[in-house]
């Protein structure tokens, strides 16, 4: 008996459905690139990453773009889920479609838990599963208020019964669970290790202050008026920054990382044994980098490479084991790459490139510059070698070798023999601004002065939740 034409097609959709890969991906909040133990750190205890890092492809130059406020986190997670650039970005994710509405038609189930600071409205329609949801900026995890959506609204608030990270990998375990058949892309964005660095009493794993290194471009003040010297972020540690205070700052930070690392764990062995192990794409990623001491620095509102890469780990089927890629992309080019991974077409508004070749052959690049702003008061580019940040308010430039000087330290800005490669830095930002539909300048006619000091003792200092 020949079968009807349509009923082929439908068959032949459930057929490829069945074989397409799942997602799974884990979004972290304000992580460090530099805080897991497989790619470099010494100090951190992070077994579940690493071992997640030696299945996949860790990426030493992913970055997020940057924001036009203090709360990056609102237009980082913009940019990854809708895949647009900075300047395109609705931060309320309401005006195009999304990458997880493209998965979801094209037959994934879609799941959510975690830190939602995009607007209730959207959360509905950009998931179709959501539960036990932060849809704030902070908050003490312990006392977190979470929560579900329903009949296609965000419920009613209720107090988390434990710690929300943990909330949030109990409901991607039961996700996980619950999947019997066809794809899902499971989204898990932990609204830690974001400061307050708070985890459980009970959590065995403490880090001595004065055994963690401090950073190598630790400095006590930044050299100048960056434009967002004493935002609520840079209020967390008194002026100047001591090396006692950085280093338990950083005890206080680890533990908190670790502590996710845990939770990434729980997820990961509930996928091990789970019918799906063997087809699912596992992402780990953070939403921005932080200061936490380097150029005097405690926040994210900054162009630096601490605040701007971000961890990168794609692992899966069909993605070679324990490679690392030195490939430059944005977070907004992710979806797009898992999209071209799992045969979705994605927004036609995306911005983002597929950088899956680099997944195959490590040592294919991906993009070969990068652009970075932060309110009107700091944009950046860099070619891969060459750094520029330009400070347009107060009229200083900095001009950093990143193949000599990763962290930064050695401004070549006012030497003479720099001074074409400055140039060139300069109008090929200017260029890539006007492409990407920054409108911002690059000079002002009435500098601020670069010079700053400090608030008085006692004003504005914010005090630390432990």
């Amino acid at each position: 008996m020949k079968l009807p034409v349509f009923i082929l097609a439908s068959l032949a959709s459930l057929s490829n459905a069945a074989t397409k890969p799942n997602v799974l991906f884990f979004f972290a909040d304000d992580q460090r690139a530099d805080t897991i133990a497989a790619l470099g750190n010494p100090v951190i205890k992070t077994p579940n990453l690493d071992r997640l890092t030696h299945r996949g492809v860790a990426f030493s130059r992913a970055y997020m773009q940057g924001g036009m406020g203090g709360a990056t986190c609102v237009p980082s997670r913009a940019m990854l889920l809708s895949g647009q650039n900075l300047f395109h970005i609705d931060e309320k994710l309401m005006r195009n479609e999304t990458w997880p509405e493209s998965f979801a038609k094209a037959g994934y189930s879609t799941f959510a838990s975690g830190k939602w600071h995009n607007g209730n409205t959207s959360l509905p329609r950009v998931f179709q599963i959501a539960r036990s949801m932060f849809t704030g900026g902070m908050t003490n995890p312990m006392q977190a208020k979470l929560s579900d959506v329903i009949n296609g609204k965000v419920g009613p608030v209720k107090p988390s019964a434990k710690h929300a990270c943990e909330v949030f990998a109990d409901e991607a375990i039961r996700f996980i669970h619950e999947q019997s058949s066809g794809p899902f892309f499971a989204y898990v964005p932990f609204d830690g290790p974001h400061d307050p660095h708070i985890v459980p009493d009970d959590f065995p794993i403490r880090y001595t202050p004065d055994q963690i290194p401090l950073p190598p471009n630790f400095l006590p003040q930044h050299p100048f008026n960056n434009g967002e010297m004493s935002i609520r972020d840079e209020q967390l540690l008194p002026w100047p920054r001591t090396e006692e205070n950085v280093r338990s700052f950083l005890a206080e930070y680890y533990r908190y990382i670790s502590f996710l690392d845990v939770q990434i764990g729980r997820v990961l062995a509930a996928l091990e044994a789970s019918p799906h192990a063997k087809n699912t794409i596992i992402v780990f990623s953070a939403d921005s980098g932080v200061a936490r001491g380097s150029h005097g620095l405690i926040g994210k509102q900054n162009l630096y490479e601490h605040s701007m890469r971000v961890p990168l780990i794609i692992a899966g089927p069909g993605i070679p084991a324990n490679k690392r890629t030195a490939a430059m992309c944005y977070l907004f080019d992710v979806l797009p790459t898992l999209g071209k991974l799992c045969d979705v077409a994605g927004p036609k508004t995306s911005d983002g490139i597929d950088f899956s070749a680099t997944l195959s052959d490590s040592s294919k690049p991906a993009r070969s510059q990068l652009m970075y702003a932060y309110r009107n008061v700091q944009r950046a580019f860099t070619d891969g070698r060459w750094k520029l940040i330009r400070y347009p308010q107060v009229d200083r430039t900095q001009f950093f070798d990143l193949q000599d000087d990763p962290f930064e330290v050695n401004n070549l800005a006012n030497k003479p023999e720099h001074a074409t490669k400055v140039a060139e830095l300069t109008a090929a930002l200017a260029k890539e601004m006007q492409q990407s539909g920054d409108a911002a300048a690059l000079k002002v006619s009435t500098p601020l002065p670069a010079d700053w000091s400090p608030p008085a003792k006692g004003k504005g200092e914010k005090k630390r939740k432990k």
